[in-house]
């Protein structure tokens, strides 16, 4: 099913640039660079890639990185701004690599636009090396089940509290700013934790990031209702097994 990228490729490339954008810089990759600096990996692969940012971001870290996305104008971004990296078309539910072949496998802000997630899910574990870490950043739940309009608001414009609705209920629907149209899926968290669980992971990792001084100066209202959460899970060694 169309999810919007192929449409909305060009403002997505235009609106976050080299640097990202506010949610990435103030909130996410803190977070995630924290983690790729402690785990210290080899090897890597960026599931759902985009225009190839984390993946630089992962080079520089002397991370070996591939990146993968489905949306040919993503990948030809990527390649274009890093000509000497590995990027590849391709879909998280039928990664086309061998069993164990990354000791990092990375999932920033990807599973929301996946239709089968436990397939994906079920990919990433098996191109995870033993002991090796799947890094994901998604939205978090409370966020996506947001009914329309979010906010709850005075004839002021003072927010009052967040709407939220159907919590349980696994749904898709449309999301639009800046020149973009998404379609992303709100799921419950306990439906990505069974499926993380069911794969044999173990969580070693979960935050619900706060933004940076600079960035809660921009949004103050982010600490009211987190839009994002981290998590890295850990594949079993041999001794576990």
């Amino acid at each position: 099913m169309n999810n919007g990228w192929d449409e909305s490729a060009d403002a997505w490339i235009a609106s976050m640039g080299d640097a990202g954008d506010w949610s990435r810089r103030h909130v996410l990759d803190p977070v995630m660079i924290d983690r790729v600096r402690r785990g210290r990996f080899e090897t890597a692969l960026d599931v759902g890639c985009g225009e190839g940012r984390f993946c630089r971001m992962l080079k520089r870290h002397g991370v070996d990185t591939i990146g993968i996305d489905p949306t040919e104008k993503l990948i030809a971004e990527a390649r274009q701004r890093d000509p000497g990296g590995d990027y590849r078309l391709s879909r998280a539910e039928a990664l086309d690599f061998e069993d164990s072949r990354f000791d990092l496998v990375v999932s920033y802000l990807t599973l929301v636009d996946i239709d089968d997630y436990r397939a994906a899910i079920r990919e990433m574990a098996r191109v995870l090396q033993p002991s090796g870490s799947l890094l994901m950043a998604n939205m978090t739940s409370v966020f996506t089940a947001r009914t329309e309009g979010g906010w709850a608001e005075t004839a002021d414009g003072e927010r009052l509290h967040f709407r939220i609705d159907r919590y349980l209920e696994e749904s898709a629907d449309w999301f639009e700013w800046e020149d973009i149209r998404i379609r992303n899926w709100h799921r419950p968290l306990g439906a990505y934790m069974r499926a993380f669980l069911d794969c044999g992971l173990t969580l070693t990792f979960f935050d619900e990031p706060t933004p940076t001084e600079e960035g809660a100066t921009e949004r103050p209202h982010y600490s009211r209702v987190p839009w994002f959460l981290v998590m890295e899970w850990r594949q079993a060694s041999p001794v576990d097994r």
